[in-house]
């Protein structure tokens, strides 16, 4: 099921931290159209949390939510099983977690075999893009979650 909380209002005071404590966190199909949906709306809620479309924080936390849950439904496919995408943003930090039910695949930061390759590239561009990322198998099933933290500064 879904998590869904209410868009919260943008801080009207510039003496607040920019990101006040947030989360969201939906359950998509592991699926090409539930990974494009996952950043799309990704990017809907960083805007309501005042990350503006356009900037390049935006930019970036959106190619992240891209790249992990592209992962998800590529390399963490279980057929008839969802990923879970969670955001929280709490002070200046901005944390992106994806979580699917393929345990036993974890992931590996590695360089691609051959410039012409046209994947193998996503987990060095969240290394490069973030602040610090890593992975944690699931507790409570069969899984593991992977997620990068991004340090997004104050206005």
């Amino acid at each position: 099921m879904t998590s869904n909380p209410p868009l919260p209002v943008r801080p009207l005071h510039t003496n607040q931290p920019r990101l006040p404590w947030h989360h969201f966190s939906m359950r998509f199909s592991s699926t090409p159209r539930g990974a494009r949906l996952a950043r799309r709306l990704a990017g809907e809620r960083l805007d309501a949390w005042g990350i503006p479309y356009g900037s390049d924080t935006h930019d970036t936390l959106t190619l992240i939510v891209a790249e992990l849950s592209a992962n998800a439904v590529r390399h963490g496919l279980v057929p008839g099983r969802d990923f879970r995408l969670h955001l929280s943003a709490e002070g200046t930090a901005i944390r992106v977690e994806v979580t699917d039910t393929r345990g036993e695949r974890l992931p590996t930061l590695a360089e691609p075999a051959s410039d012409d390759q046209e994947d193998g590239r996503g987990l060095l561009l969240v290394a490069a893009l973030t602040d610090r990322w890593g992975w944690y198998p699931c507790v409570d099933g069969p899984g593991k979650t992977v997620w990068a933290v991004l340090e997004v500064g104050m206005p």
